[in-house]
């Protein structure tokens, strides 16, 4: 074909691996599940654990820590991260824009350290020709902090509209991109990168679109996880010779949990925002059929992280959590009566509740894996990952077992649209890029390839092969086989001593080469300041 594709990107926020339709889950997802049934599906995906390090690698095919942000979007003082995106990286929308794309985001940015004042680390300064979202990395979907067109404040906005709604207003701008772009420049290929908050919390949803799920997890989290399971089986998504990982101690039986009305409500809102997400996805979709855009469009589809079992609020400082979500959003704009974290008697979905929907329900939503969203384990990792272009995908509804991660977006864009990455940019030297295209795995699932590294608040991995070395930070490095054994039951680093040395030597010379800094020294840096992490006191479940 000619004409370059266009590359629409489509992330999404703290939804577990197994969460949407075409990998298992009870959520209503026909549009994703479209593209999955005429494209493929990545079963061995990875991102890296957390929102702001997850969404710098995949947009400039580096590791996090080589841009920046190494944790999140706070300072972290001279010898840790800045928390802001640096300029020895550059961004798709940069590398696409020097190569004639017109470049387009709707959604969430939280890669700057400013929020309010314009600095070179904002979209429209990082590549993008417009930019319609928020900077913040979380709060009200019905009167979002920090809502910006292009460099303005835009929140007013929002704010005199009562039907406005978060999800819809990103997938809106979408369209209209794409219906103006074709009306404007039908001759110009284009970037258009969505980044959805949902289903972050707060949980926040329309009533019709909780009423839908009504009765749908009313048995439980137990045995939804294996009946989930059972479909990943039938799907082809994991071997039935791995076992599903258990329950988190902390959390009970379903059958032993108290306030069960509260607890399904929970799970039925954080679905309801799934569901209305793919909602926006399928008028997207519908966009460019009608533009005539879709048989040359590269859509991409993954999550920032695993399914995420914090509590609101988390042992807070980041700033307070952003000053409690800028004090609930001005104590939702004077109506006060505002609810503000997991109250079991406060039904979540309305603007003036503040809530998460728990650890055993992110169990729920990992499945079959364990650990959540902060850990390099598999329930913090991995992510459902959908590649769609009718122009250049033979195997339709294929699978694809080939392992790959964030990196790789970026240089498998790179050769898609025929771009170079360039060694300088506006007189800055910039990084060589870290990942490999995943073209030649696009057409088959034969696949050599260089190992992974991750690492997040001193939870780290290396995967090499079928081999997993793993840590949860502070304990011992574990050994996996990820062939035999991909939900990690079975630690195999007393067997074989010499190659968890080979591989934590080889992470270590990554980690050194990366830039990354030790987590206890972070910690240090915060203590001097006065700071304490709200990480620092964190204890992984089992």
């Amino acid at each position: 074909m000619d004409r370059k594709p266009n590359i629409v990107l489509i992330l999404n926020d703290d939804m577990g691996y197994s969460d949407i339709g075409c990998y298992g889950g009870e959520v209503d997802t026909p549009h994703l599940n479209q593209l999955a049934a005429s494209g493929l599906r990545f079963t061995q995906f990875y991102n890296t654990a957390r929102c702001s390090p997850s969404r710098a690698s995949l947009l400039t095919g580096l590791h996090p820590h080589q841009t920046g942000i190494g944790v999140l979007t706070y300072d972290m003082g001279p010898e840790g991260y800045p928390g802001n995106l640096n300029k020895e990286c550059v961004t798709i929308a940069e590398v696409l824009k020097e190569s004639g794309y017109a470049t387009y985001m709707s959604g969430k940015w939280h890669i700057a350290g400013s929020l309010l004042e314009p600095t070179d680390a904002w979209p429209m300064q990082r590549g993008f020709d417009q930019f319609y979202g928020t900077i913040i990395g979380a709060g009200s979907f019905y009167d979002p902090n920090t809502l910006t067109r292009g460099n303005d404040n835009i929140e007013h906005e929002a704010a005199e509209d009562e039907n406005f709604f978060y999800t819809d207003a990103i997938s809106d701008q979408a369209v209209r991109y794409i219906e103006d772009h074709t009306a404007r420049h039908p001759d110009q290929p284009f970037f258009q990168y969505v980044a959805y908050t949902a289903p972050h919390w707060p949980l926040h949803a329309h009533e019709e679109d909780i009423a839908k799920y009504k009765g749908r997890f009313d048995s439980g989290w137990d045995r939804l996880r294996e009946e989930r399971l059972q479909r990943m089986i039938d799907m082809g998504l994991i071997d039935p010779s791995w076992r599903l990982t258990g329950r988190d101690a902390s959390q009970p039986a379903w059958e032993d949990a108290e306030h069960k009305e509260w607890l399904l409500r929970c799970m039925e809102v954080y679905a309801a925002q799934i569901d209305r997400m793919d909602q926006g996805i399928g008028k997207i979709i519908r966009s460019l059929e009608q533009t005539g855009q879709l048989e040359n469009t590269v859509i991409i589809f993954l999550s920032d992280n695993g399914a995420c079992a914090e509590d609101i609020p988390v042992n807070v400082s980041g700033e307070e959590l952003v000053d409690q979500l800028m004090i609930a959003k001005l104590k939702t704009r004077q109506g006060e009566d505002v609810v503000f974290g997991n109250h079991p008697h406060i039904m979540p979905g309305p603007e003036n509740t503040y809530q998460s929907y728990g650890k055993a329900w992110a169990n729920l939503s990992n499945t079959p894996f364990r650990l959540y969203k902060h850990w390099a384990h598999e329930g913090g990792i991995a992510t459902p990952f959908i590649v769609h272009w009718p122009a250049g995908i033979a195997e339709k509804g294929a699978l694809r077992h080939t392992p790959a991660q964030l990196t790789d977006v970026m240089a498998t864009v790179l050769e898609l649209t025929g771009s170079s990455y360039p060694a300088a940019y506006k007189g800055n030297a910039i990084l060589p890029l870290e990942g490999q295209s995943l073209v030649p795995v696009i057409a088959s699932d034969t696949f050599e390839r260089k190992p992974l590294y991750m690492e997040h608040e001193g939870n780290a991995c290396v995967r090499a092969g079928k081999w997993k070395l793993v840590r949860n930070y502070p304990s011992d490095w574990e050994l996996f086989d990820m062939e035999a054994d991909r939900t990690e039951m079975n630690d195999l680093a007393g067997v074989y001593p010499e190659r968890v040395k080979e591989m934590s030597e080889q992470y270590e010379a990554w980690a050194a080469r990366c830039k990354v800094v030790p987590r206890h020294k972070i910690v240090d840096i915060l203590k001097r300041n006065g700071v304490q992490a709200f990480w620092e006191e964190e204890q992984a479940p089992h």
